[in-house]
């Protein structure tokens, strides 16, 4: 198992384990940050769009169409905390979100 894959799995050990996602806030957007493999499972990845990011095995969901699909897919709203990230997040800087 390379470096890359333990810290994904640890990534989502963490996120199984909360329980709650983050919801990353800078002055004008939004993006939750789901484990890529969940959006595998829910079978949802093919229909994530290009305004949301990903950085390793986290997927940074959009919050204005992303977001929703992702509720909607899993049938109910997560328990979400809001990060903020100051004017202007870093995520911005990830790369756009691909299968």
């Amino acid at each position: 198992m390379t470096g890359k894959e333990i810290s994904c799995l640890l990534k989502s050990m963490e996120a199984i384990e909360m329980k709650t996602y983050n919801l990353h806030i800078d002055a004008s957007h939004g993006w939750l940050a789901v484990p890529t493999w969940e959006l595998t499972d829910l079978g949802i990845e093919n229909d994530i769009s290009k305004y949301s990011y990903q950085s390793d095995c986290i997927a940074y969901l959009e919050e204005d169409c992303d977001l929703a699909k992702f509720i909607k897919a899993r049938g109910e709203t997560p328990a979400m905390k809001e990060v903020y990230d100051g004017k202007v997040s870093a995520i911005r800087d990830f790369e756009r979100f691909s299968k």
